[in-house]
């Protein structure tokens, strides 16, 4: 059971601290680089990703109006203290650092949204590697953006979201290693496991359940969602909604007795199992990644 988040601020470059029984809120870290939006904490060590700089266009409102096609994205992490700041990738390296993932052992993986893939790393920034690369299409159909590791099953999922509030957004699933003699852009195990979702974004596995955030448009849309992890060759079951009402959801963490969202709206909300729904703490700007931390962490 966590009691406390780590929460990444993408316009003010921090990482918070928030305590779960009273929402109180402290600054881990200034300077995360730009756009933070994946973080996992990791026995002594806080990993992230960022998005990089964007290009905006003023005559189009939102995150439709930034361009985040330069490779200036990347992959950084401190010790627990928030000191030893160290780049894990190289600059060029990474597009636009998603929702990060660890596979429990030694590797991190994270969705590149504009880069079309899905990469990982070692924790020491060695061995990185492209685990999934995307032919590019039309209408962002193959930006890869949550992902999440099932490490006890070997498997990969992750989310393209397709088109803003567009309702073409899908899960997939593969394997954690490429088969032999196939390559990222040519992998012959990965599964459709939903498609024709408002719009997915960030995933957590729990208790062999799935869960993600949607930030499409309602009433399936802004929501949270679980379903159970479908068998090999099967599609997955019609979501639960658990929760709605966001402003943009993505970032995502599941304990045992709840699950907890952030929005862009600035907006941390705790669900939980016994249906209640808190709102946690409310910050002045938008909050992309969470992740949870137990007692001893």
């Amino acid at each position: 059971m966590f009691d406390r988040l780590l929460a990444l601020g993408i316009a003010s470059h921090e990482i918070l601290r928030i305590r779960i029984p009273d929402g109180r809120v402290e600054r881990l870290y200034d300077g995360t680089g730009r756009a933070p939006d994946g973080i996992v904490m990791i026995g002594d060590s806080v990993y992230w990703t960022t998005m990089g700089a964007s290009m905006r266009d003023p005559d189009i409102p939102g995150e439709a109006g930034r361009d985040y096609g330069a490779a200036n994205g990347g992959v950084h992490a401190i010790d627990r203290d928030g000191n030893n700041r160290r780049d894990l990738t190289g600059r060029g390296s990474v597009v636009t650092g998603k929702q990060l993932a660890f596979d429990g052992v030694d590797r991190l993986y994270w969705g590149d949204r504009e880069g079309l893939r899905v990469s990982s790393i070692r924790l020491d920034g060695t061995d990185r590697r492209d685990e999934v690369i995307n032919a590019p299409a039309p209408d962002r159909m193959s930006e890869c953006v949550g992902v999440a590791v099932d490490a006890s099953a070997g498997h990969l999922y992750w989310t393209q979201k397709g088109p803003s509030k567009g309702g073409r957004g899908r899960i997939f699933r593969a394997g954690l290693s490429v088969p032999d003699g196939e390559s990222a852009n040519r992998r012959t195990d990965i599964e459709v496991l939903w498609e024709g979702l408002p719009e997915p974004i960030d995933l957590e596995i729990h208790d062999g359940d799935l869960y993600w955030t949607d930030r499409g448009a309602p009433p399936l849309g802004n929501t949270l969602n679980r379903a159970p992890l479908p068998a090999i060759g099967q599609s997955g079951r019609t979501p639960e909604i658990l929760a709605d009402g966001f402003r943009e959801a993505v970032g995502l963490a599941v304990d045992s007795e709840a699950v907890y969202v952030s929005d862009l709206s600035g907006r941390v909300r705790r669900i939980g199992r016994d249906g209640s729904d808190r709102l946690l703490a409310h910050f002045d700007g938008p909050i992309t990644g969470i992740c949870g931390l137990e007692s001893r962490a």
